[in-house]
């Protein structure tokens, strides 16, 4: 995404090197830009469908090694995908949260939140129905389930949306560091793709690690899991509030001039 200062209270713009959130509503109408944000994340999933479909296959030796495989993949091709001409037209958001942290940190119109939610959320199960389509029942069955996420039975809901939002607390506080700055913005892709690659990692065999309302919807509804999908959307969500008025009290946030 490409986040460029503006001189009024932040209006998000793409520009060339686009990080989540651009400083303002990039040029054109909003219909185009959502129907970015629906066609990355829509491709975002299927490409993490067909890592997982990969990756857990019948050699249980390398079982340890997949949520760090997994993550690099992942990590790597969220940076790619908000470096692409659509991410940098759209700002690559890819997340409700950071699409609503955005908008707390005043860098994105509140008017354009639930336009991208919906588009991110569409392209989700549209990026999972297609997995499946390519992949046939493989990509249903356990234990690839179309990647959807599972905590460890150790962890009950209380500390799952614990770790969810924290996990975004983090990562809100971090975007509004580095888009405080013209080189932040420019390093935001690889910082949000190596952030994403460590949750995954750390995260993934926890709590599930999804820190994406977008990466839980597709795969939990396609695969029937949808006992625990709240806690994968009120966590982030609440964690990007929570960041973003951490921001602010410490004086992260820039302040509105309205």
């Amino acid at each position: 995404m490409t986040l460029t200062p503006a001189p009024e209270p932040v209006v998000p713009r793409p520009g060339p090197a686009a990080p989540p959130g651009a400083d303002g509503p990039g040029p054109g109408p909003l219909l185009p830009r959502a129907v970015c944000e629906a066609a990355l994340t829509a491709l975002l999933l299927f490409l993490i469908v067909t890592a997982v479909r990969w990756l857990v296959g019948p050699d249980p030796g390398s079982a340890a090694a997949r949520p760090a495989v997994l993550g690099c993949v992942v990590g790597t091709l969220l940076a790619l995908l908000m470096l692409s001409p659509p991410g940098r037209r759209s700002g690559g958001h890819l997340n409700p949260a950071v699409t609503l942290a955005l908008w707390r940190l005043r860098a994105f119109p509140g008017r354009e939140v639930v336009p991208y939610a919906v588009a991110q959320l569409a392209g989700s199960v549209s990026g999972v129905w297609c997995a499946g389509l390519v992949w046939g029942p493989a990509a249903g069955r356990p234990p690839v389930r179309h990647a959807s996420v599972r905590a460890d039975p150790a962890w009950g809901d209380a500390a799952v949306l614990a770790a969810e939002a924290g996990v975004l607390v983090g990562s809100t506080l971090m975007l509004a560091v580095l888009l405080a700055s013209p080189g932040g913005r420019r390093v935001l892709p690889y910082a949000v793709g190596l952030t994403t690659a460590l949750i995954i990692g750390v995260l993934g065999p926890l709590s599930g690690g999804s820190a994406n309302p977008a990466r839980q919807f597709g795969p939990a509804l396609l695969a029937g899991d949808t006992g625990r999908l709240w806690v994968y959307v009120l966590g982030p969500a609440v964690g990007a509030v929570l960041g973003a008025w951490c921001a602010g009290r410490t004086g992260l946030r820039r302040p509105s001039s309205r």
